[in-house]
């Protein structure tokens, strides 16, 4: 049987070790996709990652339409996961970062952010799925651009333009002599490094993490001949240890991309010297 450059697993299934074939290592073609429907290249075209994107989007809104659509007084069990879930993002995210008095406003957004980073990252270890959305760059990229322009916004309603131009370059008078080579630092920081290094870092660790569950799972396949076979047991832990460490991961990278979408904010509202 060939492979399929453009499939998630695509490796040759008859191939082991010691029956002459080397072994079909992850790479980039793990990560791409041919499309469901339409024609790869065009503007019309729909693939797996997108698939995944949108039962996502689906699976969040039926959640919490379940959960708080007919909310009680005295919750039920569904509505305590979904109270317990918000109020993680409120309390723990949000109003540690902004505060009660200014972060109210943006609890639904940040609420909505988490767990749809969350669920596109926990596909990677979803049977038939087995693919973090998020680690193709577009998609951490496209959210971190929304945050970018709700920073961007918050920054120049709050203390204007001039205002806000002080607040991205770090406007500091009494910084002296050195204050032109700060302002271009912090500016070029805030308006260019800080939106570029935000999506990087959702979409570098959940490629690091795929590739190397994809390295462990396709090894304990190959390995399965004669006394390979001891060494695709300890592949297969490792690939379990792996998914555990992945769902770990997975949390945590939701946390932090809400974490700094939070901090952006809170610069933006801070008052500048």
């Amino acid at each position: 049987m060939s492979a399929d450059p453009t499939q998630v697993l695509a490796f040759e299934t008859d191939c082991h070790i010691f029956s002459g074939c080397g072994f079909p290592g992850p790479g980039l073609h793990s990560f791409l996709f041919e499309p469901l429907w339409g024609e790869a290249g065009s503007n019309a075209y729909f693939n797996k990652p997108m698939l995944l994107a949108l039962l996502g989007s689906i699976i969040i809104v039926a959640f919490f339409w379940a959960a708080f659509g007919k909310a009680k007084i005295v919750p039920g069990k569904l509505q305590m996961v979904g109270e317990a879930g918000y109020d993680f993002v409120r309390r723990g995210i949000v109003y540690e970062t902004l505060g009660k008095k200014e972060g109210e406003k943006y609890v639904p957004f940040m609420v909505s952010l988490f767990f749809f980073v969350w669920i596109l990252n926990v596909w990677s270890i979803v049977p038939l799925a087995q693919f973090p959305v998020t680690s193709i760059i577009a998609y951490p990229a496209v959210l971190a651009v929304i945050v970018y322009f709700i920073w961007m916004s918050v920054t120049f309603k709050r203390h204007g333009f001039v205002g806000g131009l002080k607040n991205l370059t770090g406007y500091d008078k009494s910084l002296g002599g050195v204050l032109p080579l700060v302002m271009v630092i912090e500016f070029f920081s805030n308006v260019l490094v800080r939106p570029f290094t935000h999506a990087v870092r959702l979409f570098a660790n959940m490629f690091a993490g795929h590739t190397l569950l994809l390295l462990f799972t396709i090894a304990s396949w190959y390995l399965l001949n004669g006394i390979g076979i001891a060494y695709a047991g300890v592949s297969f832990v490792m690939v379990i240890v792996m998914t555990a460490f992945e769902l770990f991961i997975q949390a945590v990278q939701a946390y932090v991309f809400v974490l700094l979408a939070c901090s952006f904010i809170q610069g933006a509202l801070a008052e500048h010297h």
